[in-house]
């Protein structure tokens, strides 16, 4: 028995809805696919930057391992990493010890931290906390080592060393001739790794920013480096100590001890750094000791003789590029804390600048005219 013509015209009316309904889903699905895929290149996932418009915008080093939270170290692991702590495989000093490089048994490529320290609950807690920050600008804590009177930390790798030894000349060789754009790149990454340790809940105040805390890896991307450790260098019993620390250049004036620095303090820091990738050399030799509460004063009549830029960027910049560059260390420096701009404004800045220094310049090392600097620079 056949069915009558209007059921079947039902039927075939149906099954076209129904093919619709399926192709619409498969559409979505796909769309969706390709937003999970774009939000993979964001600040706390990945990419591989392979052009100088990535600058700034690129994703983790490709020796770092994936993060799986605090991983806990042997001693004999460690050892076995760095060749018993060799002195070949020493690579650097910092304000929680010596530092090596180490290669793990897995492949990874690795920094390893070490100093004299009892074990202490607390700082295992600290590790676990610190471990769990995750972006493409900070320097991945991996996990820990407390054996034998040793305290060890264990971070990703970043194959080109830190800022300051590319910036200026500390007399350990030679020093790489950063252009203005790729400068601003670096500062584009440190401020954005900076803002996200100010977007944690709690914010996370790093203390001890300097230009040295600022790795750079194969691609040249920014990461900072020793963001929590003032806590796991004092631990807990006194924190509110300023030793170690009132003296430095990039220390915020009005802070008295490490207790009082905010995140208004870690952009006074961030002022320093822009400083020294202005001029290309160590902000403490440029500043008379007296002259530090006041570098932003210090930082103009400087500026208005046109002594300061490093001689070594020629024309590779534009004159307005600069002087944005400029009056952004200058807010940045500020004395009263309550006037300098929060980070993730300092970070739109120079993303802006970067973005115009880009179209203006489509070769790197092109530059316009030479920036005529005066007083109109803090003027406006």
């Amino acid at each position: 028995m056949s069915l009558p013509i209007a059921v079947v015209a039902g039927i075939a009316a149906g099954g076209a809805a129904l093919l619709l309904a399926v192709a619409v889903a498969i559409a979505l699905w796909c769309r969706a696919r390709l937003r999970a895929r774009r939000n993979r290149t964001s600040d706390t996932g990945s990419s591989d930057p392979s052009t100088l418009v990535e600058w700034g915008k690129g994703g983790r080093s490709s020796s770092a391992p994936e993060h799986q939270g605090a991983r806990h170290f042997s001693l004999e692991e460690l050892a076995l990493a760095t060749n018993d702590f060799s002195e070949a495989n020493l690579v650097g000093a910092g304000s929680f010890g010596l530092v090596y490089k180490g290669l793990l048994l897995d492949g990874s490529v690795v920094a390893i931290k070490r100093r004299i320290g009892a074990p202490r609950q607390e700082f295992a807690d600290e590790v676990r906390r610190l471990s769990e920050i995750c972006h493409r600008n900070i320097v991945t804590l991996i996990g820990s080592c407390q054996e034998a009177g040793l305290q060890m930390l264990v971070f990703e790798f970043s194959p080109n060393g830190n800022v300051s030894s590319h910036l200026y000349d500390s007399g350990k060789g030679f020093v790489t001739r950063l252009e203005f754009k790729q400068r601003l790149a670096i500062a584009i990454g440190a401020a954005k790794g900076l803002n996200h340790l100010h977007s944690l809940m709690p914010p996370l105040i790093h203390k001890n920013f300097k230009t040295s805390n600022v790795l750079v890896d194969e691609n040249f991307i920014a990461k900072v480096a020793d963001a929590g450790l003032v806590r796991l260098i004092r631990g807990y019993e006194d924190v509110g100590s300023s030793h170690g620390f009132s003296s430095s250049v990039y220390q915020d004036p009005e802070a008295h001890s490490v207790a009082q620095l905010s995140e208004s303090s870690d952009v006074y820091s961030f002022g320093v750094f822009l400083l020294e990738l202005i001029t290309g050399r160590e902000a403490a030799s440029l500043a008379p000791q007296e002259s530090r509460e006041s570098l932003a004063q210090w930082l103009e009549a400087k500026f208005s003789s046109n002594e300061l830029i490093d001689p070594r960027l020629g024309g590779g910049f534009t004159s307005e590029g600069m002087k944005e560059f400029v009056g952004l260390a200058f807010q940045c420096l500020n004395p009263s804390s309550r006037r300098r701009p929060k980070m993730r404004l300092v970070a739109a800045e120079l993303d802006q600048i970067l973005e115009t220094e880009m179209s203006m310049t489509t070769i790197m090392g092109d530059g316009t005219s030479i920036i005529t600097l005066g007083s109109q620079l803090f003027t406006s």
